[in-house]
């Protein structure tokens, strides 16, 4: 699932950083992933439809958002009108040495 629109329910304001506002309107991949899991390349082969991918998931469990291949926040499924969309319960701050 990747996202072109993030709205706020919050009443906060967003944050305005002053050395990031040259790349404010940068556009970057947004992913969300429900979950990971391993197949056999038979088993890919053998996919049909209706085919189950067990995942290491949870069910309940937050989905994770990366963004351009980092993981940046979790979050929960929601349906915002006739689209589905995720709402951050948790942001992850990387570390400097992370990848």
């Amino acid at each position: 699932m990747s996202s072109s629109q993030i709205s706020s329910s919050s009443s906060e304001p967003s944050i305005a950083v002053p050395e990031f506002e040259q790349v404010n309107d940068v556009l970057c991949p947004v992913d969300v992933l429900l979950g990971f899991g391993q197949l056999s390349v038979g088993r890919v082969i053998g996919l049909r439809r209706q085919s189950i991918i067990r995942l290491d998931h949870s069910a309940g469990e937050d989905l994770l958002v990366t963004v351009n291949g980092v993981i940046l926040a979790k979050g929960e499924v929601m349906i915002v009108e006739d689209s589905t969309a995720v709402r951050i319960t948790e942001i992850h701050v990387p570390a400097p040495d992370e990848d």
